[in-house]
């Protein structure tokens, strides 16, 4: 990661990636399938899941908008 960050952050943007996986799988997406109907790569696509780094707002949104999910049922996780 670019930054030292607290692990509070670390372990949220974890878990968001996590849910973002888990979202994808029950859709029926792999990654690849995924990255293309996101229009975000598939190596973004890896960073975000395995929580590397913070994504975009941008991204976010897509995500969102192909799982049919709004940003605050995209963003619950369990340690929010």
């Amino acid at each position: 990661m670019p930054r030292d960050e607290p692990e509070w952050i670390m372990t949220r943007r974890r878990a968001l990636g996590e849910r973002i996986g888990d979202l994808r799988t029950a859709a029926g997406h792999s990654q690849e399938s995924f990255a293309e109907a996101t229009g975000i790569s598939r190596r973004t696509l890896q960073r975000i899941e395995a929580g590397e780094g913070d994504p975009r707002y941008s991204d976010l949104l897509r995500i969102a908008t192909a799982l049919d999910k709004d940003m605050v049922t995209l963003m619950q996780t369990s340690t929010s």
